[in-house]
């Protein structure tokens, strides 16, 4: 019995991050902020990447109503923030559907196992443009559902173990941020921590490697 078939005894269901978890999106991310928001102070969007990379769960909606509504301390409106999700959106169109940042320990692990488990994504990444993107890099069919924001994580989550009636001691959630491990504890399922040393601080579960 290889550490795969001792961690995940008695699941069902695995629920996937897809940033940083699925796909190394990280750097064309934080390039769309700065791209997207260039004009203001440099030091700003500085504060805005750092909240980005402590809070990758986070849907763009909200990182750039922290811009405005914190680092900046002025009122944004919904179709501003929107505007900005939008210009935002046409970046990652652009330079997200390559097969090259697809993490080849993970989605290694996603292709051999697909079968055995129930496999759905829940992500802080727009929808629309996520399930788009999947359908590029040819991975949607490795999932049963792919979800995204504008509805937050926890909600994410909450909504899929009611729809699908999930027993929450048969499913967990693989995430790489504080957000992924939060929208696990409230909905009462296990939470895996990956690719984010940071997390092993948490006392949760860590996966290194997929590799055998």
């Amino acid at each position: 019995m290889d550490w795969h078939q001792v961690m995940f005894s008695g699941l069902k269901y695995i629920l996937w991050d897809f940033d940083g978890v699925i796909i190394d999106s990280n750097k064309i991310r934080e390039f769309g902020f700065t791209e997207v928001l260039k004009g203001f102070p440099k030091k700003q969007i500085n504060e805005l990447l750092l909240f980005h990379k402590k809070n990758g769960g986070l849907s763009r909606y909200v990182k750039f109503r922290y811009f405005y509504e914190i680092i900046r301390k002025e009122k944004v409106t919904n179709d501003l923030i929107k505007f900005h999700a939008d210009k935002f959106s046409k970046i990652m169109h652009i330079h997200l559907p390559n097969k090259n940042l697809l993490i080849k320990d993970s989605i290694g692990f996603i292709e051999k196992n697909h079968k055995k488990f129930e496999m759905h994504i829940v992500s802080g990444s727009d929808q629309n443009e996520l399930r788009d993107l999947c359908s590029s890099l040819e991975i949607s069919n490795f999932f049963s559902s792919i979800s995204g924001s504008p509805t937050p994580k926890n909600n994410l989550v909450e909504n899929l173990i009611s729809n699908e009636r999930i027993i929450q001691n048969e499913a967990c959630l693989i995430g790489d941020s504080i957000n992924d491990h939060e929208a696990a504890k409230v909905n009462g399922i296990t939470f895996y921590g990956y690719n984010n040393s940071a997390l092993k601080n948490l006392n949760c579960e860590y996966i290194s490697t997929f590799s055998d």
